[in-house]
């Protein structure tokens, strides 16, 4: 079971001297298009999806980079409808009953509909990510990072992040005695846990030991 979540403002006081390294804002994504949260159902031989709060709804189209039905096909088996982080450009359609078109450049997300449009950290969150056996989460937001583990009290830590090539990316701290780092990579990557689809591929690192899992970037990084 995932340990509850630990809203990040609670760390804020923590990390006044905290920063990233280079520009603290992390880089913007390079693919087109607007990045939206809402839900996904199937409709026909297609997807539709419906941004959070709002009644809009847009037919889905696969990218030349996407793979949206292998994504969200075996969760949507046993769920009416998903809860989906996508980006894409929005067109003009022609079919009746729809807003218009959704040209996916990117998935970053395909889950159980349950918590998705209704999570108050997501805007201000910059990072999850999270694995099982055992079950570890780390939160990052922009003063610091929230790491959960088993039988362990929740640590507030500060953090450098370093750029990598190929967009892969480390987060590191070293705190209260441990030495932890976060390797984040892009690379399709499924929970366990849940079944859910994730864009990011990650592995912690705490004192030597490894623990891998999935991850997706929050509200607050546009990447």
């Amino acid at each position: 079971m995932r340990a509850p979540f630990i809203p990040l403002v609670l760390a804020l006081p923590l990390f006044a001297g905290c920063q990233l390294l280079g520009d603290a804002t992390p880089p913007a994504s390079t693919d087109t298009g607007v990045r939206l949260q809402g839900t996904l159902a199937r409709q026909d031989d297609g997807w539709v999806f419906t941004p959070c709060q709002e009644r809009r709804r847009f037919l889905v189209r696969e990218g030349s980079e996407t793979a949206l039905d292998q994504d969200a096909e075996p969760l949507a088996r046993a769920e009416a409808s998903l809860y989906a982080d996508l980006r894409g450009v929005l067109a003009a359609s022609k079919q009746d009953g729809l807003d218009g078109e959704l040209q996916l450049s990117r998935v970053y997300r395909v889950q159980k509909p349950a918590g998705g449009c209704d999570d108050p950290n997501f805007p201000r969150l910059l990072l999850h990510a999270g694995g099982s056996e055992p079950d570890w989460s780390v939160n990052a937001g922009k003063q610091g990072l929230i790491l959960e583990r088993p039988g362990q009290p929740a640590q507030a830590l500060p953090y450098m992040e370093e750029q990598l090539p190929e967009g892969r990316f480390n987060l590191s701290s070293e705190a209260n005695g441990e030495h932890v780092e976060l390797w984040v990579a892009p690379n399709r990557c499924v929970d366990r846990r849940d079944g859910s689809v994730n864009y990011l591929e990650t592995e912690l690192r705490v004192n030597g030991e490894r623990l891998r899992g999935c991850g997706y970037f929050g509200g607050a990084r546009d990447q």
